[in-house]
């Protein structure tokens, strides 16, 4: 257990000490105050014990963007899944719909910005509207090929126990295609949460993290930008362990799909 706890503190050691060492040489040699790790923490603990930061304190900023992130890839998961399905199981559609989903794919998230601005305005709809673009093409992509992927005596053995379209979709596919659907979530996910940042920091409404974040450069407060920063990397890390590697676990242990050494 001392060695596992060890393992897993020497990264962030040496996360730290680079971090250390870029704050040292950039302002030894460009003169420009570089936040350090202990400046950063000292002001996150601020921020968490109520200090306000761009009229608003971090709790409501994190909510604002944490609410926006969700709307938006709930949205892109429940088309992405769906599409996924069907598109998989009927050649027909696949045929005449995938090439567009793979542009999609291909399309930076920060591309859509003009769309959003000019079809949504600034505010809350166009950034849930930047999430759900670029989180749906990796899960309905990865759905699509988990289908395809799906043995096929599965599938004959129910159409030959007199399986109907519902319980094919519902006992056979969604089962079969389960570790492609994780894993296009995951990846989907975590690129609605990049592109929040960004979208927040342009089509924002005046709260966020991202939003924070530009605010804070304006203001020369970068020590409060960092804060921001290790926010967003503590979320993701959380919704990583807490959520997708049990999910992983469970649907491997679940459907028998073990992994080889």
């Amino acid at each position: 257990m001392i060695r596992s706890v060890i393992r897993s503190f020497i990264p962030i050691f040496i996360f730290l000490v680079v971090w250390q060492m870029v704050a040292f040489m950039v302002s030894a040699f460009r003169g420009v105050p570089f936040p350090t790790p202990w400046a950063t923490i000292m002001k996150l603990t601020a921020l968490l014990g109520g200090e306000t930061l761009s009229d608003h304190t971090l709790y409501r900023h994190l909510a604002d963007s944490i609410v926006r992130w969700l709307a938006g890839f709930i949205m892109a998961a429940i088309a992405g899944v769906v599409y996924g399905l069907f598109a998989g199981w009927w050649r027909p559609l696949e045929s005449a719909t995938y090439q567009i989903v793979h542009i999609l794919q291909l399309i930076p998230g920060l591309a859509w910005i003009p769309v959003a601005i000019l079809v949504f305005g600034i505010g809350e709809t166009a950034t849930v509207f930047m999430i759900t673009m670029t989180a749906f093409p990796p899960v309905a992509i990865n759905v699509l090929n988990g289908v395809k992927r799906l043995d096929t005596t599965f599938v004959r053995a129910a159409q030959m126990m007199g399986a109907g379209q519902i319980t094919m979709l519902f006992k056979v596919l969604l089962p079969g295609a389960m570790p492609s659907i994780i894993s296009g979530l995951r990846i989907g996910l975590g690129n609605g949460w990049r592109v929040l940042v960004a979208a927040e920091m342009i089509v924002g409404a005046g709260t966020g993290l991202g939003y924070s974040i530009i605010q804070a450069r304006w203001t020369l407060d970068y020590a409060s930008a960092f804060a921001c920063l290790c926010v967003i990397c503590v979320i993701g890390l959380l919704i990583e362990h807490l959520v997708f590697n049990p999910l992983e676990k469970r649907t491997v242990e679940r459907w028998s799909l073990q992994r080889e050494e």
